[in-house]
């Protein structure tokens, strides 16, 4: 087994209907969600706000930040994408050539274990304030499963790009 290889993807077939079911929900506010997820990293890490270009000279409050919103939204969807996907695809379901982007964006700009983590945390709070009556620590620990082996992923491409 290769390093980059993740030890045996382990996400139930439980853990995939409840992400299927509550992004099915979801989806339809991605663009509202999205928002609300990269505003909550800056609530608990304002620093965070230095690793994105379009922010550093912004003078502009960060939910009317033209840029922001639609960064959130990809970064939001692709995520909850990539979980849907995950039992069925047996890995992360990210194009390799976005993957490799990924890598090299959040190595560059200087990601570190901290930003994955608080990143986590803001992406579970967005979930269960979006699904309140559906949300359980079952949904928690699938939706958790599935972002971490996204960063693994990603991870594996954090070097300087060739």
């Amino acid at each position: 087994m290769s390093a980059s290889e993740p030890e045996g993807i382990c996400f139930t077939e439980e853990q995939e209907a409840l992400v299927v079911k509550s992004w099915a929900v979801m989806k339809k506010n991605s663009g509202e969600l999205g928002l609300k997820f990269f505003l909550k990293i800056f609530e608990i890490a304002p620093s965070a706000q230095k690793l994105f270009s379009f922010l550093k000279d912004s003078k502009v409050p960060l939910e009317q930040n033209p840029k922001l919103k639609p960064h959130a939204v990809t970064v939001f969807v692709m995520t909850c994408e990539s979980a849907v996907q995950l039992r069925k695809a047996g890995k992360v379901t990210v194009r390799e050539s976005s993957l490799k982007k990924l890598g090299a964006v959040h190595f560059r700009t200087g990601v570190v274990d901290e930003h994955f983590e608080v990143t986590k945390f803001a992406l579970l709070e967005t979930l269960k304030e979006a699904v309140p009556e559906m949300w359980s620590p079952e949904m928690k620990n699938a939706w958790g499963q599935a972002y971490d082996q996204l960063v693994v992923a990603i991870k594996t491409e954090m070097k300087p790009s060739s």
